[in-house]
């Protein structure tokens, strides 16, 4: 606050200079009328210290760190000093030694006006402006009292008493001055503090998504065409099975924990912000493409390390999407898309990886967004078929299962893979619908055969997830006429790796009534006899890598005779995929599977052409019973 007070003195140095070439050109004047050589003494020493004080001011820069506070307002103080007791001595001296009234008018009333202006001027450092009116005015008092004039005693009482009439004025000046900077300063501290609340994520105490924004554009503000930036987007892995299982103040430690690690590996410069929930982001200066890949590289080792919280030892992982400036954007809106696009495929290419942006994402991005909009039309408008493979019994080349798989006949693009929209429909939820729509289409087929023949539906964990599941299955099944013991439900292990509670209801729910689940893709996952020891599977598929994969040998058949085993056991049927030859049906039969699917047997066919297996296969039946 006082060195803004002080700054204040020196802020208009024009000021001083009229002031001053007012009371030499006065003081000049009234030496000229006097012919005195006293008062041009006087005049010349009051323009040596005018020019001397108007100096100082244009050479003292009062907004310097360099020049102390102190020395500014020392300097001031010699000068305006030196200058009030020039000036009233010299008023003084007009007086006593009884000069013109011409000259004692003029100097007079241009000291004692020069007081009481210079004192309001200088308000804002009190001690200042007092002395300067004091030295200004009391010598002119006491000379006027000196000559004994009732006139002139009269001046010197009304001097007197003007002093403190303008000590309290500027004390008035003084106190709206300082309480002035004061809330100003108070009002300067709380925004500032504000704003930084308003940027800082209150539990790491990181930048949030606000100051990420802010700190981004002062960064892209200076950046010039030698500029290298990456941006680097990390999100924790399964994350809510921490705040699930161990509550949320244990992973709010978590993230502290993560947001402490990245910044002591975040190179300096960098901004690093919590963009949201288990989401963060470094915004960084790099030198290289392999720079960026080292410090991701880096900030992988740093989050795997375990985390010991109240003696516990958690492990977390991450994803990450990285694009670079000037590579992948010069913008923080394109940056920020392209990592976040370059997260997602590092999500879906399995996670606990880092994904560097490619244009082919924004391609494959475009495609499956054209996908996802035609897939809800196709459902729509009937361009969907539900085709039906058979699965065989390994003994008696009957039929004992239809498996249902959705075919898509695209009106322009003809015949679209499964591969190509399935995928696309479990990312954007689109799966939920299509499923509903499959189960209720082979349930309806699937009640036309003979009751010793049941459909098995694939099953998405998203579908079994959605609220309503069950009830969606029980809905097909009540609308078709379908015994719910012809339906059996195929589920993968990766089911049980995202959510037991939610599945386990599911599967306990639609077992009251007869639905038969299947455990498919055995072998492949992150396969658990504690899976099949939970819940009531009465199949289990052999994936058809170890039927007709590239390792087939004696370790696929000898996976494939114990995986049999364990479902003789068990009272399970065993079911080899992807068989081709009639190599593999006899291995896997002599392997102990009792059921088969795969091309040798037939390719995935349309209804009508299901019920016509089924009729020959009766009809064949016929002609051995009448023979």
């Amino acid at each position: 606050m006082r060195r803004l007070l002080v700054t204040t003195l020196y802020a208009q140095p024009s000021s001083l200079a009229i002031g001053a070439l007012c009371i030499v050109c006065a003081a000049s004047v009234s030496a000229w009328i006097a012919e005195m050589p006293e008062l041009y003494v006087a005049a010349a020493v009051l323009t040596v210290i005018a020019a001397a004080r108007v100096a100082a001011a244009l050479a003292l820069d009062a907004e310097a760190d360099g020049n102390s506070t102190a020395t500014l307002e020392f300097v001031y103080e010699i000068g305006a000093f030196s200058f009030a007791l020039a000036l009233g001595c010299t008023a003084a001296f007009v007086i006593v030694d009884g000069s013109s009234v011409q000259v004692e008018v003029l100097m007079v009333c241009n000291a004692v006006g020069y007081g009481i202006g210079v004192s309001a001027r200088n308000a804002g450092r009190l001690t200042i402006a007092m002395g300067q009116l004091g030295l200004t005015c009391v010598p002119i008092a006491l000379a006027s009292f000196w000559t004994a004039k009732p006139g002139f005693i009269a001046l010197g009482i009304t001097i007197l008493l003007l002093i403190p009439a303008m000590i309290s004025i500027c004390g008035n000046i003084f106190t709206v001055l300082r309480d002035s900077i004061a809330s100003a300063e108070t009002s300067a501290r709380l925004a500032d503090k504000m704003q930084v609340l308003a940027r800082t994520d209150v539990v790491t105490g990181l930048a949030n998504r606000a100051g990420l924004n802010h700190a981004m554009v002062e960064t892209m503000m200076g950046v010039n065409d030698d500029s290298r930036l990456a941006l680097i987007w990390v999100d924790l892995d399964r994350f809510k099975e921490v705040n699930d299982l161990l509550g949320h103040p244990v992973g709010d430690r978590v993230l502290t924990g993560v947001a402490k690690r990245l910044k002591e590996v975040s190179p300096e410069g960098s901004t690093v912000a919590r963009f949201g929930g288990d989401e963060f982001i470094i915004f960084c200066p790099i030198v290289s493409r392999q720079d960026a890949e080292r410090l991701a590289s880096e900030i992988h080792a740093e989050i795997m390390r375990p985390f010991r919280i109240d003696g516990e030892r958690l492990e977390v992982r991450a994803s990450l999407g990285v694009s670079l400036l000037p590579e992948n954007g010069n913008d923080a809106d394109t940056l920020m898309q392209s990592a976040d696009l370059a997260l997602y495929h590092a999500k879906v290419g399995g996670r606990s990886r880092t994904c560097f942006y490619d244009s082919s994402m924004s391609r494959d991005l475009a495609r499956r967004r054209e996908i996802e909009d035609e897939l809800r039309a196709a459902i729509q408008r009937d361009e969907l078929s539900i085709y039906f493979q058979p699965i065989v019994d390994l003994e008696t080349g009957r039929i004992k299962t239809f498996e249902a798989l959705v075919r898509w006949f695209h009106p322009h693009k003809g015949e679209l893979r499964p591969d190509e929209f399935i995928p696309v429909a479990e990312e954007t939820g689109v799966i939920v619908t299509l499923g509903n729509w499959i189960t209720a289409q082979a349930a309806r087929v699937a009640a036309t055969w003979p009751d010793d023949v049941t459909v098995a539906v694939n099953l998405s964990p998203l579908q079994i997830r959605a609220p309503g599941a069950a009830l969606g299955i029980k809905s097909a099944l009540r609308e078709a006429g379908l015994d719910p013991r012809r339906l059996e439900l195929e589920v993968t292990e990766s089911l049980f790796i995202e959510d037991n509670h939610s599945t386990a209801a599911f599967i306990e729910e639609l077992s009251e009534i007869g639905v038969r689940f299947a455990l498919d893709d055995f072998g492949t996952g992150y396969s658990s006899l504690g899976y099949i020891n939970t819940f009531p599977f009465s199949k289990i598929k052999v994936d058809r890598s170890f039927v007709s994969g590239a390792q087939v040998g004696r370790k696929s058949d000898a996976i494939i005779r114990a995986v049999a085993e364990m479902g003789t056991t068990l009272g399970m049927d065993i079911v080899a995929e992807g068989l081709e030859t009639i190599d593999q049906v006899q291995v896997v039969r002599d392997a102990g599977c009792n059921l088969g699917q795969g091309y040798y047997f037939s390719r995935a066919v349309p209804d009508y052409l299901a019920a016509m297996l089924l009729a020959q296969e009766r009809e064949q039946d016929g002609r051995r019973a009448t023979a």
